[in-house]
């Protein structure tokens, strides 16, 4: 995903982490810090919203399982993982 790459994001990120790596290229990019070219800082800064518009629509409107099946899943350990994939074999 462009958007992910172009804010620098991790596989796996916390909607905190999103925030702030953000933040950080916004404050960066801000035409202000860019006076001897802000045809690109402006550019960037564009491309920066529109990144974390699409990463928080994602976030906003993806779909999480609440089935007690699912919640189980998500927290087992390795153990009770192994013995849920092989059994007691």
């Amino acid at each position: 995903m462009k958007a992910k790459t172009l804010l620098g994001l991790h596989e796996k990120s916390s909607l905190k982490e999103i925030k702030n790596k953000y933040k950080l290229l916004m404050k960066k990019w801000h035409p202000d810090k860019h006076k001897e070219n802000p045809e690109k800082a402006t550019t960037m800064s564009m491309q920066i919203n529109e990144a974390y518009e699409i990463v928080l629509d994602y976030c906003n409107n993806f779909e999480y399982p609440f089935d007690e099946e699912s919640i189980k899943q998500a927290t087992y350990s390795p153990a009770e993982w192994w013995h849920d994939k092989f059994g007691g074999r």
